[in-house]
């Protein structure tokens, strides 16, 4: 069990993600080169992009995310993200002095004890399409079905990525890291395909000479490799592991991403990158304020997916700051969060796996028992969100005062739920896994699941579990 907890937290919120910022610029405190310098590089000057990147927004769970080494080892803060702590300089910027018209690139990682990964970021990176082999993406799924996922990952050819040298000529022509770097700051892990360390391993050194772009990106930029994409629960991890390398960067406003694999269409848009790695320690954390936090810190209790809950529908226009959250007036909402069959992507084998047979059956039943409540008016809100925009179903969870739902992914969502809102998760016997319990409790809400012989619910014992919740929540 303690293993199982270890792979749905690094299949959650993994913090091995392809996270290299390609900033462009000349030195690592993410201001840009000048025009002049860029200009000198070759005859052609390429065309440079406007700022169009956004600010991060103020997010009442926000703690600081430090450098800081005596973040504890194995601590909630270093398995969520805040433990990268050690910095490691492949490459180090040019002192200003020394530093010629070309510029100079540099690159540097941070690495955490606890998830044995790195997040590393660089400047004056050139990214050469033409070495990296996979396939096109972007394909209509049912045109690709039986594709394998080797196809539609990267292949990083040696040289895929170029590096700046400026002031140590003798570097050019050699691989920035060699494998003992690779093997200590980006191991392999229990990972099948290890596309940041192939990205990585792939960085040549060139002379400024060489250094020739045709289009310059000034802004921090993610590249993304996306694994397990399907749905919004991996969409979830990606999501969590964009904003973590993003914070722990220390970037001041949100980066752009740029999607680096061939998958094909899918209903949902994506914005980040995960892989997954191979721990097996158990991981003791609860949900807490940051208020608690910053007044008490405990090793054993987390704000973090507070925070990025609150990201989430800050980036949807919602209010965040806990006392202004609008909720229904007219009474509580159940969110009754439903579930559709559908290919997942090109390796599906087509085969239904029903979570809940009589889902209709239960829905209908709530929604009578409901409309005939006396002791408070109850909304039973009809959560297809596979039929949603985005912005509607974060609405959905922000208003919701319980979420119900068998076992699924788009019960995700509860991480943008706010501190108040109860789950209620219906879990059959082939899908007897404790992801949506450990969010729940990493977020602090309250858990309840009603665990079923088979795919049956009886909307009978349903009915009485919400009863019995609503009842403490004054109804």
């Amino acid at each position: 069990m303690n293993s199982k907890k270890l792979k749905i937290l690094l299949s959650l919120f993994t913090l091995n993600s392809l996270s290299l910022y390609l900033y462009f610029s000349s030195h690592p405190d993410h201001h840009h080169s000048s025009p002049s310098k860029r200009s000198s590089l070759s005859e052609y000057s390429p065309p440079h992009h406007p700022l169009s990147v956004k600010p991060w927004p103020i997010l009442p769970s926000y703690l600081p995310w430090s450098h800081n080494s005596e973040t504890p080892f194995r601590s909630c803060e270093a398995y969520f993200g805040n433990g990268f702590t050690r910095r490691v300089d492949p490459l180090k910027p040019i002192a200003e002095s020394r530093r010629s018209a070309g510029g100079g690139g540099w690159f540097r990682c941070f690495y955490s004890e606890t998830l044995r990964s790195s997040i590393c970021e660089g400047g004056r990176i050139r990214m050469v399409p033409e070495r990296i082999a996979m396939s096109r993406g972007g394909e209509k799924l049912e045109s690709v079905i039986g594709r394998g996922e080797d196809e539609e990952l990267p292949n990083f050819n040696d040289g895929a990525f170029e590096i700046e040298v400026g002031g140590n000529r003798s570097r050019v022509g050699e691989k920035l890291v060699d494998e003992e770097f690779l093997d200590k700051y980006l191991e392999d892990g229990n990972i099948d395909r290890h596309t940041m360390r192939g990205l990585i391993g792939s960085i040549r050194t060139v002379d400024a000479s060489e250094f020739v772009c045709s289009e310059w990106i000034e802004e921090p930029t993610l590249l993304v490799t996306r694994f397990e994409y399907a749905n919004v629960f991996h969409t979830f991890t990606d999501w969590y592991s964009t904003y973590v390398a993003s914070r722990v960067t220390g970037l001041p406003n949100r980066p752009h991403v740029v999607f680096v694999d061939g998958h094909c269409q899918k209903w949902i848009e994506v914005r980040a990158v995960r892989d997954l790695m191979g721990l097996s320690e158990s991981i003791d954390c609860d949900g807490a304020s940051a208020q608690e936090l910053w007044q008490k810190p405990d090793t054993k209790k987390t704000a973090r997916l507070s925070e990025f809950g609150e990201m989430i529908r800050a980036a949807f226009g919602f209010p965040v700051d806990r006392h202004h959250i609008p909720k229904p007036t007219s009474g509580h909402n159940i969110l009754f969060v439903r579930r559709e069959d559908y290919l997942a992507h090109p390796r599906h084998g087509g085969r239904v796996q029903t979570r809940l047979i009589n889902e209709q059956e239960v829905f209908n039943s709530i929604k009578s028992w409901a409309s005939n409540h006396t002791d408070c008016k109850l909304n039973v809100v009809n959560g297809l969100f596979a039929h949603m925009p985005m912005k509607e179903q974060v609405r959905a969870i922000q208003d919701a005062a319980v979420i119900i739902g068998a076992h699924g992914a788009g019960l995700t969502h509860i991480v943008s739920a706010t501190p108040k809102t109860v789950i209620l998760e219906i879990v059959s016997s082939e899908y007897r896994r404790p992801h949506f319990e450990l969010i729940a409790r990493w977020k602090g809400l309250e858990y309840h699941a009603i665990y079923l012989g088979g795919s049956y619910a009886n909307p009978s014992v349903v009915i009485n579990k919400l009863s019995a919740i609503l009842r403490n929540l004054g109804c």
